[in-house]
């Protein structure tokens, strides 16, 4: 199958059938798309265009289309669709899907939305899941899945199983309840299909079945699901009972969303953002770590002030100014990098002093490396064996505080349950900087004996 593209010449050609009311060919056009590709392509159409074409198809299409649209598309598209046009999408997709549609919509018409679904059972769990924080395992799950009872016999559970499946896209698993609803294991379809319908299902069930609170955060749902290679993963209430289920495809919005976060916040953006946003809110995402940037450099500089008299007698000195201040924030954003993808992916082991001394004896090695280069270098170009000393050992003292500091940070930050992604942009860039500067001139100053 190949890959679709949208090109220019395919965009004009649907904005002309929608121009001339071609619906026919438009349709035919799109059938044969999946719902993705026809997402990309309503993108990139005005608002007119947009609504109209998801209009003019059926539901069952257009409904999955929503989920895959921007944001602010989907959001001009339903504000210019009546609340039973809306109701009619909601009733086609899963409910976590149209849990998140609805909560996207404004307060006044969610009412009048959710009273239009016709399948009352749908509708009800729709609301259900809109009392769950969006961060969290209930605001991501959804009530569709395929349950069956401990005290069912086979040929009762396969009718039962039978009626549920009309409901779910895609059955992972087949969980077993008690009378509570209380999650008791799982059912192995091979079990169930080698087994007399006269055997209870609490006789072939399988007790041990991983399972996650409503309350858990989504990336710890993530991290368990990516350890055992689950598809799907039951979701339970407070008191044990079973309420809903994630399933891959949720998990890894989830991953690449937290993914996008933190690429951000190492590149110096504060908020989450797209570049088709307004130049404001670009601005106060930059801003602020522009801004660190900024007084980290003045700090910079206020400290090369404090050594004028040793840079007018040693100007080689100043040359090497911007070598040290990369070095310190080079180091200082691979060790915690490091650290942040370890902490993300929970592959961190030992102590945090075991770990702050392994990077401490990595950046040993590492500066005593560069170090001998460069005063070998320095020594050659200049002929001042002392000042080329004094340079390397400042650029090893240097890489190990800012070993130091890229390991701690991260791993404080985390204690205190702050995002250590924060480590990995100019916090630590600019922190390194202002360090390096400051132990490069004051390890000078004592080796010249000035």
């Amino acid at each position: 199958m190949t890959p679709f593209k949208l090109t220019d010449e395919l965009l004009a050609q649907i904005e002309q059938l929608i121009e001339n009311r071609r619906n026919t060919e438009l349709v035919a056009l799109m059938e044969d798309l999946h719902y993705a590709d026809v997402a990309e392509i309503i993108n990139e159409l005005n608002e007119d265009e947009a609504t109209y074409l998801i209009k003019l198809l059926e539901s069952d299409k257009t409904s999955d289309v929503l989920t895959e649209l921007d944001e602010d598309v989907r959001e001009s598209i339903l504000n210019n669709l009546s609340a039973k046009e809306i109701a009619e999408e909601l009733e086609e997709l899963d409910t976590d899907d149209a849990a998140d549609i609805v909560g996207e919509l404004p307060n006044e018409i969610v009412q009048q939305v959710i009273s239009e679904i016709e399948d009352r059972e749908h509708a009800k769990d729709i609301v259900d899941l809109l009392r769950y924080d969006e961060n969290s395992a209930g605001g991501l799950m959804a009530k569709e899945l395929v349950k069956v009872r401990e005290n069912w016999d086979v040929l009762k559970c396969v009718k039962e199983m039978r009626a549920q499946a009309e409901n779910v896209t895609r059955v992972h698993s087949i969980y077993v309840v008690d009378d509570d609803d209380k999650l008791k294991g799982r059912l192995s379809l091979k079990d169930l299909l080698t087994t007399s319908t006269r055997t209870h299902i609490s006789d072939v069930y399988i007790p041990k079945v991983d399972s996650v609170n409503v309350n858990e955060k989504p990336e710890e749902v993530a991290k368990i699901m990516s350890k055992y290679d689950l598809e799907a993963i039951p979701v339970v209430d407070e008191i044990g009972r079973l309420v809903g289920r994630i399933t891959i495809d949720d998990i890894v919005d989830v991953i690449r969303e937290e993914a996008d976060k933190d690429y951000q916040m190492a590149a110096g953006i504060s908020q989450d953002v797209e570049a088709d946003d307004t130049i404001w809110v670009l601005t106060r995402a930059r801003l602020p770590w522009l801004f660190l940037g900024l007084i980290g450099g003045v700090g910079a500089a206020a400290i090369m002030g404090g050594f004028e008299e040793m840079i007018s007698k040693h100007a080689i000195l100043f040359f090497f100014t911007p070598l040290i201040a990369a070095m310190a924030g080079n180091v200082g954003v691979q060790s915690s990098a490091i650290i942040v993808q370890g902490l993300a992916n929970d592959d961190l082991k030992g102590s945090v002093g075991s770990r702050l001394i392994k990077e401490m004896m990595l950046a040993l090695l590492n500066g005593l490396i560069l170090a001998t280069i460069l005063l070998l270098f320095t020594w050659f170009w200049k002929g001042d064996f002392l000042t080329s000393l004094a340079i390397s050992i400042s650029l090893v003292t240097v890489i190990l505080v800012a070993g130091f500091i890229g390991t701690f940070t991260p791993l404080f930050l985390h204690k205190r349950g702050i995002d250590p992604a924060i480590a990995t942009g100019p916090f630590i860039t600019t922190s390194n900087d202002i360090f390096g500067i400051l132990i490069y001139f004051w390890i000078a100053k004592i080796v010249l004996g000035i």
